[in-house]
């Protein structure tokens, strides 16, 4: 299915990215009614510069398509875990606009935009002293569910990561780093959002867990159709997963392809990607 298409206006290019907060400038330009109605997540020309001048994104244009899991690929610098941040306003973007759900992210009540967002990150961020099951339902709790709802919710999750339902009663201390993972991917899902975002969710684990964390997500991803955007450097799990894969480089985005158009392309980056690849190196770099 071929993208929205983009007014010119966010098609030219600016010479630089200006140096002011989203919420400074008037947002009447992008409304919910340009946003193309299959698309979940829009980069309306988005740039992040931070407070000493450093711009960590440059004018990004990308739209992400309801229920696609889109890869972010990149080495370190490029700007994969920026461009998640600017998604769930836990950065908001010097110039241009993230629209979620047809609505610029900083018109979103912060907290409520949050909790329509699932997030998983490489070290899982677990609470240590909360229990598994306290963990998965922390989100439900706070939205008010009553507490058999996320009983029910808690077991529902822990089967469906493949976790044994007595795990609820532990604490993250007390499980092994592929359990830990799968218990971050729970709690992500927890409230059934519509849209997931995950930073490296594997990357810490050994090759063996990985792989198998990488097939279970993939075949729950199919099964619940969410709309995904995943941060990774490793091509071989961005080939796998990706429904579509961003390449960018120094805060830039440079293409997008499907797997199979990645495979071939001309672009120097991604072509230095597929011949590491077949060569069983990698260019490294975290987010």
């Amino acid at each position: 299915m071929p993208g929205p298409e983009y007014p010119r206006r966010l098609r030219e290019r600016a010479p630089g990215c200006e140096n002011r907060r989203a919420g400074s400038s008037p947002s009447r330009t992008f409304m919910a009614a340009d946003t193309h109605p299959d698309v979940a997540v829009e980069f309306r020309d988005v740039c992040y510069r931070l407070d000493h001048g450093a711009t960590l994104l440059h004018h990004l244009n990308l739209a992400v398509r309801r229920g696609e899991l889109l890869v972010l690929l990149g080495r370190s610098g490029s700007g994969k875990t920026t461009s998640l941040k600017l998604i769930n306003r836990l950065l908001e973007p010097s110039s241009g606009q993230v629209m979620v759900e047809g609505r610029a992210s900083t018109h979103w009540d912060p907290i409520q935009l949050r909790r329509k967002i699932g997030y998983a990150i490489q070290e899982v961020g677990l609470f240590p002293h909360f229990s598994v099951e306290r963990n998965i339902g922390l989100v439900p709790a706070l939205q008010g569910w009553p507490r058999q709802r996320i009983e029910e919710r808690v077991r529902e999750l822990l089967q469906l990561v493949g976790l044994e339902p007595q795990i609820a009663a532990r604490r993250p201390r007390e499980l092994s780093g592929g359990q830990r993972q799968r218990v971050g991917v729970a709690r992500a899902l927890a409230a059934d959002p519509p849209i997931l975002l995950m930073d490296e969710p594997f990357g810490a684990l050994d090759a063996l867990t990985r792989a198998e964390l990488q097939r279970e997500f993939l075949a729950l991803q199919r099964r619940l159709g969410k709309t995904t955007v995943f941060v990774t450097h490793d091509l071989r799990e961005a080939l796998l997963l990706g429904s579509r894969i961003a390449l960018l480089e120094a805060g830039r985005l440079l293409a997008t392809y499907t797997p199979n158009q990645f495979l071939h392309a001309k672009e120097p980056l991604a072509a230095a990607y597929v011949a590491a690849f077949h060569t069983g190196k990698s260019p490294q770099g975290g987010a």
